[in-house]
């Protein structure tokens, strides 16, 4: 009996120092990890009153940063400091749906508002489409904007 005692106490002495794989954000699927990470804008299309404008991104940088619980955006024209925006707040995920909830921006009208996209990642490229709607701001079109990873 002591025997079997003396096994039960090193077989969990053993299992006890085994190591444990580490878990990653708990609670959240993988997928929508994927989304968190910095991304740099390199294509912008926009649909406002039938007319389709399709962004110049050669003279500027926007860059979109998403961690766990939060996102923030900034564009600024290379070469000087003109034209700098900047915004920020909170996001939900499920993988597909994307809910940004604008928190931090210069114009009063935004802040608060829920923007809702869907959202596709393949590989190294997040594609969002959503339609952006602010009566008060006079806001009112369609978007698709591909950003990429940066590393």
């Amino acid at each position: 009996m002591k025997k079997f005692v003396y096994l039960i106490v090193i077989i969990t002495t053993l299992s006890s120092c085994a190591k444990k794989e580490e878990v990653k954000n708990p609670g959240l699927a993988p997928e929508t990890n994927r989304i968190e990470g910095s991304w740099k804008l390199v294509y912008a299309d926009i649909l406002e009153n039938d007319s389709l404008q399709i962004k110049d991104l050669s003279n500027t940088d926007f860059i979109k940063i998403i961690n766990r619980t939060h996102f923030a955006f900034f564009n600024q024209d290379r070469e000087t400091s003109d034209n700098f925006m900047a915004g920020g707040g909170s996001y939900t995920f499920d993988g597909r749906s994307y809910k940004e909830t604008l928190n931090f921006i210069a114009s009063p009208d935004y802040r608060g508002h829920v923007f809702p996209f869907e959202v596709e990642i393949k590989g190294d490229s997040l594609i969002q489409k959503g339609h952006e709607k602010i009566e008060e701001a006079g806001l009112d079109r369609y978007i698709v904007e591909k950003y990429i990873r940066i590393k």
